[in-house]
Parts: C-alpha cells; structure tokens; sequence
C-alpha cells in the first residue's frame, strides 16, 4: 500500500512538473512575441515606407484589442475549457506573423496587430486556470513565479533571436520564424499532454459547481491594483533612461547600466518571491512591504542626485522588490476567484495591465514633453502609494479557494 501511493503521488508530481514546464514555455512565446513587430520597426519603415507614428498606432490596436478581450476570453476558457483556448491562441498569434511575413503591406500589418492582441489575451486567463486547477496548492507561489519567470526571458531574448534571424533570413523570414514558434509549441502542448481546467468547474463528485459572480468588490479592486502596478513600473522601464539623463545629468550608458540593473534584479525578484508567496497567506502585506519600500527608493532618486555606483544599486534594489510581488500578485487573485472562475477572474484583472500600458506612454510622454523627467520617478512614487493602499485592502483571506492540493 505504501508502494502504491508513493507511486501515485510521483505520478501527480511528474505531471504537475510537465504542466508547469509546459505553460511555462507558453508564457515565453507570448512574451516573445510582444516584441517581434517593435525588434523589427526598421524593416518595417523601410519595406512600408510609413512612419513611426503609423508603426506605433500598430501596437496601440494590439494594446485596445488585448485589453477589450481579456476577460471575454476568461469566460471563455472557463466554459469550454483552458486547455483549447490556449492552443488557439498560442496558433492564432503564429499564424497572424506568418501571414505578415507572406503578405506584407500597412493594412497586413494592423491585421496582424488585432489577431496579435488576441492572441495576447489567452495567456494569463488560460495559464493561471490551468495551473491553479493542477498544481500543488503549497507550491502554488513557486508555479506563479517559474511561469512569470519564462515570460520575462522571453521578452529578455527577444530582440537578440529577432537580430539573429534578421541577418540570417531576412526581416520577411524572421516574421515567418518567429510566428512558426506559436504552433509548433502548440503541438509541443498536445504531445505532452497538458491538462485541462475544465476539472475546476466540478466539484470532488463529478457534478457541476454552482456558478457564482465573479465581478466581486476584490476582483474590482484587484483590476485596479493592476493597472497601478503597470503604471508605477511603465514609466521607469520605458522613460527611466530618458529622464535621468536630461534631469539628473546621467550619461547614456550609466542610464542603461542602471536600467538594466532594474530590470534584471526583477526577474530575480519573481524567483525569491515564489518561495516566500508558498510560505504566508499574507500576500497582500508582502506587496504592500515591498512597494513601501520602492515608493521610499524612488522618491530619494526623484530628489537627489545619486552617483551612478548608487543609483544602479537603488534601481537593482527596486526592480528585485518589484519582482518578489509578482507570485503574491497572483495569489492574490487566485484567492479572490471563485471557485471554478480562475480564467474569468485573471482575465478581468488582467485589464489592469492593458489599460495601464494605454495610458502609461501618453503619461509619461507628457511629463517629458513638459520637461519634467524627475517626475517620472515622483509619478512612479505616486502610484506606488496607491499600490500599498490598494494591496492593504485587497488582502483577505481565501474564499473557496482549494484548501488541499489539487489533483494533478
């Protein structure tokens, strides 16, 4: 008997593993392929002879298509299934780049961004169903952070596999490489079997959970910390460079040293922050801890002129803190969905992000156009209070949410 259930549970653990791997490496190629269009810009110019603003309209109507589908697409993962949706999109957004680089022309070009937006809007509604459906619950910040992980080394890589390919087959063929990826993980998923989320919809007899609203007042709320946290960091990743070096006098290398510090010390983040989201059911006092102390960082950057040495240090500091919260982010959510509604409500949530990656360039475009770049930083502390305030009030305890590990 023993034999038996050692065996059984290797087997749970051996599918848990392949499920993880599996979304995992699906949250890469959707961060892989937010940057394809904007690696190859260049090409794009050239080839279309439009300008930048005709390329950056490409990108706001993936942003308005990705935000407006996000939660249509959660119910919809979790009617028919996670599983399926996923491979749709993970093959829509595949198919969408290929097409661009068979055909390329302007009106090719915003076709690809709509099918591209989504596509985009499966990942987190599909990922986060399947994994909370699957995983061990007591490894379940670890499950978040390895999948949050894979989607910043995706984004990480992608400009240097777009490079390569460009030299290698040109900038057609890299769009027809980097879309072939979609459906070749696709096919990847099938192989290996990756489960469904559908078994979250039914309770331990087979019969089918009662249906309950998942537009709740944490969900609410939950949207909205979202949509602060994508504010707080958009104008640091995006205008950080920008902003010290016309107000505080940093040079460029030192800027992009101090940048590069703040984006790396985050994906490490998200590592030690699965550890410790898998070790407290207060994930909202660990956001709320963590962003306190990044408001304090950023507001010393927005009002003093720290040496480079110092300021690279504060930035890898803060993007490390940024990171830990991203498992308790998620659990957050988790906690806040009912039970069976794990792809609705990350779906509704995830609309904080888009809507914050609309607003967020207009923003800090024109705090640098009015030549005010420490508010970049002064911004950034703004929302970051708002973050810990949000982050205090969401935190509550678990409703329904599974209180024994979930069957793999």
């Amino acid at each position: 008997m023993v034999d038996v259930l050692a065996a059984q549970q290797q087997v749970k653990a051996d599918t848990a593993l392949r499920t993880l791997t599996g979304i995992s490496v699906a949250h890469w190629v959707s961060h892989f392929h937010l940057f394809v269009l904007p690696m190859l810009f260049p090409f794009l110019k050239a080839r279309l002879g439009v300008g930048y603003i005709e390329l950056g309209f490409a990108l706001t109507v993936f942003g308005l298509v990705s935000a407006l589908t996000q939660a249509p697409i959660g119910y919809l993962a979790d009617h028919i299934g996670a599983r399926k949706v996923l491979l749709i999109g993970l093959s829509l957004g595949g198919l969408a780049l290929i097409l661009l680089g068979l055909h390329l022309s302007y009106t090719s070009l915003i076709l690809c961004a709509v099918l591209l937006g989504l596509a985009n809007s499966v990942y987190h509604p599909c990922d986060y169903a399947i994994l909370s459906a699957h995983m061990d619950v007591r490894r379940m910040g670890r499950a978040f952070s390895v999948h949050t992980f894979a989607g910043y080394v995706g984004g990480a890589v992608a400009p240097a596999i777009m490079a390569a390919l460009v030299a290698w087959v040109g900038g057609l063929g890299a769009l027809i490489v980097a879309g072939a990826v979609g459906p070749i993980v696709a096919l990847g998923l099938i192989v290996a079997g990756i489960p469904d989320a559908s078994s979250a919809d039914r309770r331990a007899d087979g019969s089918a959970a009662s249906k309950q609203s998942v537009i709740t007042p944490a969900i609410i709320m939950l949207t909205f910390f979202f949509m602060l946290l994508g504010l707080s960091n958009a104008g640091i990743s995006n205008f950080g460079v920008v902003a010290l070096m016309s107000g505080y006098g940093v040079s460029f290398p030192s800027a992009n040293i101090a940048l590069t510090a703040y984006l790396g010390a985050s994906a490490a983040g998200v590592l030690a922050g699965g550890f410790l989201a898998d070790r407290t059911s207060r994930h909202g006092q660990v956001a709320a801890a963590c962003f306190g102390i990044n408001a304090i960082i950023m507001l010393a950057i927005a009002t003093i002129g720290l040496p480079s040495a110092l300021l690279t240090s504060a930035l890898g500091l803060a993007g490390f803190l940024g990171g830990v919260i991203a498992p308790s982010r998620d659990m957050l959510v988790r906690n806040a969905a009912p039970p069976g509604a794990a792809g609705r409500a990350f779906g509704i949530v995830s609309t904080g992000f888009n809507f914050s990656g609309i607003l967020s360039p207009l923003l800090f475009g024109w705090i640098m156009d009015q030549n005010m770049p420490h508010w970049v930083f002064g911004a950034s502390v703004v929302f970051m209070v708002l973050t810990v305030l949000l982050a205090l009030v969401t935190d509550r305890k678990p409703q329904g949410a599974p209180t024994t590990p979930s069957p793999a």
